[in-house]
Parts: C-alpha cells; structure tokens; sequence
C-alpha cells in the first residue's frame, strides 16, 4: 500500500502525465478533430486510417486521453490528501510553545526587557498584535507565558485550492469528453430537423448571407425557431459569435452552401443572322425550352457547375461549391434529335462554343449562340448544435485554481511567537516571526511593533 501511495504521490509521475498530456493536446490541436472519414482520406492519405485506429481524430472523447486525465486527477488527489492533514492541524491547532533560544535563531527576532510586570506586558503585546490584524493565543506556562499570533491563515490552503481547481477542470474535462455532444446541421429555409440526443427540433425560418461592395461574405445570419412538439418555444437570429442558447445547447452559425442539383438558369439565346432576335428563358437542370426560331430549336439545361475545371482526363469537374466559375452544359434538339451542345460561361461568354451532336453536321456552326446570365440555387445555412456538460465545472474550477494562486502567492501566512518571563518584578520578551512570502513587508511590520514595545519601557 505504502508503495502505492509512493507511487502516486511522486512528482516525477505528475511531470511525465502532464507532459504526455501536452503532447497529446498539441496532437489534438494540428489534427482536425470529429471529421468524415473521406476528409481524413483527402488530408493525411494514407496516415489517416492510423489516426483513426489510435483516435487522434477523436482525441478528447478517446479512452486513453480521458484515463490519462484520469490519472492525473488521481496523482493531484493523493498528493492533496496526504498533505491536507497536517495543514489543517496547522491551522486549526497550533502549538504555540516556543523557548527563547529557538526564538532568537530565527532570522527575524528581537529581545526586549521590560521593568513592568508579566500581565502588563501580555496585555500590551496582545494589544499591538491584534491591532495589526493578528489573530493571537496564549498559553500560560508555569512563570512564563507564550504567545502565538498569525494572520492570512488562509493561505495556508493556497495549493490546496489550486489542486482543487484542477481537479474540478480535469472532471469537467472527463465529463465533457464522456458526454459532450457536437453536430453540423445543414438547413434550407422552412427545414425542420432533431437534434442530437435532444428532445426538441430547430426550423430555419430565414437565412441571409450579407456581402461587402468587393463581394466577399459580411456575414451569415439565421432566424431559428425551437420546437418542443411542434410549438415555438424560442425565436432568435444568430450569427457568427451570436448563438442561441437553450437546455444546454448552444447553436453558432459556422458556414452556408448552395443547393448546386437544381438551380435556376437564365439564358439567353441570340441569332447571328438575325440582331433583333433575342430570346430570354429561365430553366433548372433538366427542363426544355422552345426557341421559336427557324428551326423550332428546342434547348434542355443537362449540367450546372458552379466552379467549372478540366480535370486530369480533361473531363469537366466541378472544383468547388463556391460560384468561382459558373457554367452550364446546354443541348439542343430538333424534333427528338439532339443537334448541338456546349458548355456556356457566366464569366467567360466568349469562350462559349456549341458542337454538332453528329457527324453530318461536324464542322458547321450552328446560327444560335447563347449566353449564361445569371443563376440562383437555393442557399442552406450550415449550424453548429453543441452541449458540453463540464463547461461550468471547467469554469468553476478556473475561478479556485485563481482564487488558490491568489492565496498562495499574495495572502501569505505570518506568524509571530512570544516568550514572557517575569524575574524580579521585570519582564523578559523574546519574539520571532516566520513568513512563507513577502518576507521584507513582514519583516518591516515585525520591526513597527518591536519600536513600539521599545517605546514603552
């Protein structure tokens, strides 16, 4: 058993977890944590399905990261026990016999005879002690009478506060890692969904993305409702660092999207024979629309990318969600015959070229062109819904581990003892005093009520 308690007590132990425990979270930091497994795939390649099996992609939630906080708080518990004890007798009982020789070994001391009877002198001494906010007790010992005056006895259990304060953070850390909950929820206007291990749902009444005059986002802002079985309960519009808050959820707007399946193309068909010929349609993936031209042409919107690149096998690729560059994938028929097709650019309205669907026709350019003039998709709002149960407890536990530092380094314990000895009717005082820190100030105020004992001879 001793060896155990040796074992947990040891400073070395503490040094190693805490080091491990740094590393890990430094690992935790670099590595994107409760991500989809094709992310890790695209990021880390193959080193991915490594930081899988040794969950650094849910580190904090990991079973060896919560033991290693586990055993921390373990080393913190023993090491806090088996010094709380003698503390608290410290505080609680003092002894507060001393003899003169030990007294005048201390560093700070003074000796004093006094022509005034013992009584005197303990009330004087008790007097100039309690004035300066020492707490004082004495003890009769025969002919003679010892004095013990303290103050800042709470600083006694500075550390002890700062163990605690890191016990309560390390439980909060445990707690959240056991039980927290964290979900992207993805939603169009007027969608409803649940939420994660809750038993309330969110709408999204309205989202709105604002934009600086370059273009660049301002600002995502959604209006969302909570519903406990069915009724609105709750109605707020957040915004990045403005989220709703409710029986322990927090919701935080983190990003948007667009709905890119099925946008809203609107182009326009010209003649190259005919100037005065224009023809202004709006269509989604998959619809047709009639020309009424010459040759009763009918065109069908077959593919819309928002971000168009050639990729390796020279194949259009889509290489964003973001509209960097439009493009639509535009057929046309006659009759049910597919004659032509092209892709067409909102940026670029030059570079649209459309191709003979057959090889009759190859080589002929067809009299339409046509041009990509603006495009809607439906946008989503991207929100974080997030409960962390150790948060509070984290937050508690920061406000002891302060409160415990401030006790230790800035309420530190003074301690002054006292012998009084009569012989033939004269009083002989011998005092020193201890401080744990600011030992200048204690001793400047040890030398004040020395003079002032002087003083009264």
């Amino acid at each position: 058993m001793k060896r155990i308690l040796k074992f947990f007590t040891s400073i070395k132990l503490a040094i190693v977890l805490l080091i491990i425990l740094a590393a890990a979270s430094i690992l935790g930091t670099l590595i994107p944590q409760d991500r989809s497994l094709e992310e890790y795939a695209a990021r880390y390649g193959t080193l991915s399905t490594l930081f899988v099996r040794l969950q650094l992609t849910g580190l904090y939630h990991s079973i060896w990261y919560l033991t290693l906080l586990g055993l921390v708080a373990l080393n913190i518990i023993v090491c806090t026990l088996e010094r709380l004890s003698p503390k608290w007798r410290r505080a609680t009982k003092p002894h507060i016999t001393a003899d003169a020789k030990s007294l005048s070994a201390l560093k700070t001391n003074v000796r004093i005879k006094r022509s005034a009877p013992l009584a005197d002198v303990q009330s004087e001494v008790t007097k100039l002690l309690a004035g300066a906010h020492y707490k004082v007790r004495t003890e009769t010992q025969g002919p003679r009478i010892a004095v013990l005056a303290r103050k800042r006895i709470g600083g006694i259990f500075g550390s002890d506060a700062v163990h605690l304060g890191l016990l309560i953070i390390l439980a909060g850390g445990i707690l959240s890692g056991v039980t927290s909950v964290r979900e992207n929820i993805p939603l169009y206007e007027g969608d409803i969904k649940p939420v994660l291990k809750a038993d309330f749902k969110v709408r999204l009444d309205k989202f709105t993305t604002e934009y600086y005059p370059d273009g660049s986002v301002k600002a995502w802002k959604s209006d969302l409702t909570v519903l406990e079985k069915k009724t609105p309960v709750l109605s707020k519009t957040i915004a990045v660092n403005h989220p709703l808050t409710y029986k322990g959820y927090s919701f935080y707007q983190t990003s948007y999207g667009w709905n890119w399946d099925s946008p809203a193309v609107e182009i326009w068909a010209k003649s190259k024979s005919d100037p005065a010929y224009l023809k202004k349609m709006t269509l989604k993936v998959g619809d047709r629309a009639l020309l009424e031209d010459k040759g009763q042409t009918t065109i069908a919107v077959q593919r819309f990318l928002p971000d168009f690149v050639l990729g390796e096998s020279n194949q259009p690729e889509n290489r964003s969600d973001q509209p960097n560059n439009p493009a639509a994938l535009i057929e046309g028929f006659r009759g049910a015959e597919k004659v032509f097709s092209g892709w067409i650019f909102a940026n670029y309205p030059d570079f649209a070229q459309m191709h003979a669907a057959n090889d009759k026709d190859k080589g002929a350019e067809t009299d339409l062109a046509f041009e990509l003039k603006k495009f809607e998709a439906g946008q989503f709002s991207v929100l974080e819904a997030a409960k962390d149960p150790g948060a509070n407890l984290i937050w508690i536990g920061c406000a002891l581990l302060m409160l415990g530092l401030g006790l230790a380094f800035y309420w530190p314990t003074w301690e002054i003892k006292a012998v009084l000895e009569e012989s033939q009717g004269k009083t002989d005082l011998v005092a020193g005093g201890v401080a744990a820190k600011s030992r200048e100030a204690f001793g400047a105020e040890f030398e004040n009520i020395a003079a002032a004992l002087r003083r009264s001879k």
